[in-house]
């Protein structure tokens, strides 16, 4: 069955032609071997993750993050690993929009979207700030898909597990979506209208949630870019965004999103060094710089239900991003 991410697409009208080029790039890039990469999990990286973060300690009750780097031993909070094994790839190696194009398919499929995954944890052996970790990567799906208005895609997606000296601590499954790329100029649009600025149409709390809000800005966006080594042009080129990609402004990163999922959630918790057994996560539209957007969170017995709500750019709200984590 496919992951729920993508159920809404079809699989049916695809050209025999894109079906080639999705096959021949998925038994070339399974065929090749695993990306293995070690790493020692520096301390550095999380005080300034946690920084960009706008939290200025790592947990409660921890040292200030603007005086000294956390201690070694640290538990990793969950998601922090996404602040490691960043990209590795000379300037002419990457992609036109500035992307790692290590498991991408060909033209014309160019343009990138983190669109959900999984992330599993051994709760017993979190990974650790000094720790020696190593990252193994590897293909396990390239899908063409179809959506219900025509559009064709691939779904790609990798999976990645990392392991310390006690063994494996965390596999985190990601998907993305590669849309093909625009025939010509994107679609004209009034971008100081259609920047949704009406807060008052972000969904409030009932008595059974609790509501968190962001606002990212070009400077939040550049950081979390930089400490990613993430050259992806649509974070930080409103130009890229607006006159190659159809973008109305600087795109929200998925991973920056996915983080503050999982804050919220601890944050929620009486612990707020637990763990959770697993999330499962996906994107349904994007978010923007300078648009306010709400999270909303609502316990179960056993699993915490986020939806992130941000302006659709013509009037309304709508969900742009959606996880089950549990606990």
């Amino acid at each position: 069955m496919l992951p729920r991410t993508f159920r809404r697409l079809a699989s049916t009208a695809i050209s025999a032609g894109h079906k080639q080029l999705v096959d021949d790039f998925f038994q070339t890039a399974r065929n090749g071997p695993s990306i293995v990469r070690k790493q020692s999990l520096d301390a550095n990286q999380i005080q300034r993750l946690s920084l960009t973060l706008n939290r200025p300690r790592l947990y409660r009750g921890a040292q200030v993050l603007e005086d000294e780097t956390p201690l070694i031993g640290t538990p990793l909070a969950p998601g922090y690993h996404l602040a490691y094994f960043t990209p590795a790839a000379l300037p002419g190696n990457l992609g036109k929009d500035g992307t790692d194009i290590s498991y991408s398919p060909a033209e014309p499929f160019t343009r990138r979207m983190w669109a959900g995954g999984r992330i599993k944890w051994e709760k017993d052996n979190p990974l650790r700030i000094g720790d020696e970790a190593i990252e193994t990567t590897k293909l396990v799906s390239a899908e063409p898909k179809v959506t219900r208005t025509g559009e064709v895609m691939v779904v790609v997606g990798v999976e990645k597990t990392f392991e310390n000296a006690k063994g494996l601590a965390l596999v985190d499954r990601r998907d993305w979506v590669f849309r093909t790329q625009l025939s010509g100029p994107p679609p004209s649009q009034d971008y100081l209208e259609s920047n949704g600025n009406d807060d008052t149409l972000l969904p409030s709390p009932d008595t059974s949630q609790k509501s968190r809000d962001f606002l990212q800005t070009a400077v939040s966006l550049f950081r979390f870019s930089a400490l990613t080594f993430n050259a992806h042009m649509i974070h930080y080129s409103r130009p890229w965004c607006r006159e190659v990609e159809g973008h109305r402004d600087i795109v929200v990163h998925g991973p920056l999103n996915l983080i503050n999922m999982l804050d919220f959630w601890r944050d929620v918790q009486a612990d707020d060094f637990m763990i959770p057994q697993s999330i499962r996560y996906r994107a349904t539209a994007p978010f923007y710089a300078g648009e306010k957007y709400r999270a909303l969170l609502e316990r179960g017995t056993d699993m915490t239900g986020i939806k992130l709500w941000g302006h659709d750019g013509k009037g309304d709200v709508k969900v742009g991003m959606l996880g089950d984590v549990v606990d």
